[in-house]
């Protein structure tokens, strides 16, 4: 068997290298049913299911290739768990394609597990709970990534570092007086919300053409007029131009989240009913020009899954509380069996027999 799997498996190469994707899948099928244990064959499953990129540009999945791929990523990962590149597809995909921020928590948590000291599963964790408004959660988290026992981090690593220190930062002072929490439909918000609901979030193009060009603009004049009589008062100019733009732009982002809250709040909603598989947006906000401009952002396979969520009309609960991880708990990784296997097909299956649900791929309970 495992020589016939050997042999399925140079043949998947071929097909790959040719483009023949959807011979490869099938082929990467056989030999997860013949070897449960083949690494290789479920991480080439999961690209071979997802869309091909054309021209460097990753096509957006369906529902169904994004939880399929997902599943698959998890047998990668239970089978290799130092694979970085497979934990980071799949918490792409349960966040942005599957709206499942809860299981995305606990996905980075498990990554956490392997290696305790990458920075990347805590940057992750951070941006999911200040979507979901949970900054206390996120300070605690923060703390933790900035300390001294955690790994070097690379450029574009300490980028991300400091893009969710400045968001958690933002998101705290934009809600410090009271956090939105789209459950309780007797928040005040929701009636802001209802007030705007007629009008879409300011762009970043727009607030600076119409606020920080104008300001930066009339102090350069003045500038200008000043210290532009020599050569030196000319570069001595563009340099204080240069700073004033960043200084204004840096200033300014505050107030363009303010004015963008009901956007912003519209989004957490909108992610809480995806999460939680119940609904909480009022039916007079859904199908405003703002709801419609805020889902319109979301991928293919969010929208499709969402939509299924509206149908179901499902009410959440007011006192409903995202079903967070233990964040201190960096040990025991896979407590489950080790050779439980998680059958993508079967996982589909599960996903369109009971699209409500929140779609959690328990390792040890594929129940239909």
């Amino acid at each position: 068997m495992a020589n016939k799997a050997d042999m399925l498996w140079e043949e998947v190469l071929e097909l790959e290298e040719s483009g023949e994707r959807e011979e490869a899948l099938d082929l990467c099928r056989q030999i997860t049913r013949m070897e449960p244990n083949h690494a290789a064959a479920w991480k080439m499953t999961a690209r071979m299911t997802l869309p091909a990129a054309r021209r460097g540009v990753q096509d957006m999945p369906t529902l169904p290739q994004a939880a399929s791929a997902y599943a698959a990523l998890q047998n990668v990962v239970r089978l290799e768990p130092g694979d970085s590149e497979s934990w980071a597809i799949g918490g792409n995909l349960l966040v942005d394609h599957l709206g499942m921020l809860e299981e995305a928590l606990g996905w980075w948590q498990q990554r956490r597990q392997i290696d305790p000291n990458d920075v990347t599963p805590l940057i992750e964790q951070i941006a999911i709970l200040v979507r979901l408004g949970m900054y206390s959660e996120a300070s605690e988290l923060l703390e933790i990534m900035f300390e001294s026992e955690m790994e070097q981090p690379d450029r574009q690593q300490l980028m991300n570092m400091d893009r969710v220190r400045q968001m958690v930062d933002k998101a705290a002072k934009m809600e410090k007086d009271e956090i939105f929490r789209p459950q309780n439909p007797k928040h005040p918000r929701w009636e802001i919300i209802g007030r705007m609901k007629t009008r879409k979030p300011l762009s970043d193009t727009f607030f600076l053409f119409t606020f920080v060009a104008p300001i930066v603009f009339l102090m350069g004049t003045v500038a200008m007029t000043l210290l532009g009589g020599s050569q030196f008062g000319f570069i001595l100019v563009f340099v204080i131009i240069l700073g004033l733009f960043m200084g204004v732009s840096r200033a300014a982002a505050g107030l363009l989240h303010r004015l963008n809250r009901h956007a912003l709040d519209l989004e957490r909603a909108i992610d809480v009913e995806a999460t939680s598989g119940k609904v909480c947006v009022p039916a007079e906000i859904r199908g405003s020009k703002l709801y419609n401009h805020t889902i319109g952002k979301r991928s293919t396979a969010f929208q499709d899954r969402h939509s299924k969520i509206i149908e179901s009309d499902e009410i959440i609960g007011q006192k409903w509380k995202p079903n967070l991880p233990d964040f201190s708990n960096t040990e025991n990784w896979w407590a489950e069996d080790e050779n439980q296997k998680i059958d993508s097909e079967l996982f589909l299956m599960c996903l369109q027999n009971n699209p409500l649900d929140r779609l959690v791929a328990h390792l040890s309970n594929y129940q239909c």
